[in-house]
């Protein structure tokens, strides 16, 4: 069965694009199978990338693809064990399509209030509509201090919600790896490399399985059968 995870925002910049791609790179090394169905067909982050990735001979290959609907990227979900949506940068009814239907709906989000009051919004939007809120997670992106971390979970609390563990800070080494062809798991600093890690990691463990076991264990299990191979 299909896993599908969806990152959503009503602003551009926040690292949907950023988080989509370190989440396919890691999936894929671990031997799933992997589409990311980018659905802002003006912008194409996740497509330019990609073929950058391509043409760099960057291991392992990392699928993406665009999609004008989320009706068309749903049609091919069957295709994969993990098919990645990196929605527009704005809110549509597409965004309630695609949140029935995914496992989990991340939205990226800064530290500041500029940042996290609409995307508080949109949570609330989905709640409404009827999402469930145990789908709904925020990931922070662009963090500049420990304390600035801090005061972002805590109005995403107050919000009624939850961030996941980790977050990824405000680094150029970052932007420099994803204009080659990397992702944010792959710079030239462990230190980061780590820090990234770690916040998907959290994503991964939030995700149940259709088969009852997390994606993190169907991850490590292929990981396994390609080392004994």
């Amino acid at each position: 069965m299909t896993t599908i995870i969806a990152f959503v925002s009503q602003k551009g910049g926040v690292g949907k694009s950023t988080l989509s791609r370190a989440l396919a790179r890691e999936a894929s090394i671990g031997g799933l199978r992997t589409k990311i169905a980018d659905l802002d067909t003006q912008q194409g982050t996740c497509v330019d990338w990609q073929r950058t990735r391509l043409n760099a001979g960057i291991q392992p290959e990392v699928a993406a693809e665009a999609f004008a609907t989320a009706a068309q990227a749903l049609r091919i979900a069957g295709q994969y064990d993990l098919l990645i949506i990196d929605g527009p940068a704005r809110t549509s009814t597409g965004t309630v399509e695609i949140a029935r239907v995914a496992d989990l709906i991340v939205q990226p989000t800064g530290a500041s209030v500029d940042d996290l009051r609409p995307a508080v919004r949109e949570f609330h939007a989905l709640v409404q509509a009827g999402i469930a809120k145990d789908k709904l997670i925020f990931a922070l992106n662009h963090i500049g201090t420990p304390v600035e971390e801090a005061e972002a979970r805590a109005y995403i609390a107050e919000a009624g919600y939850t961030a996941l563990d980790g977050c990824l800070l405000e680094r150029p080494a970052y932007r420099k790896a994803q204009n080659v062809g990397l992702s944010v798991t792959e710079t030239s600093f462990r230190n980061l490399n780590s820090k990234a890690d770690a916040l998907i990691q959290a994503l991964i463990d939030r995700v149940g399985g259709n088969d009852g076991r997390s994606l993190e264990t169907e991850t490590q299990d292929d990981t396994r059968r390609a080392s004994a191979s």
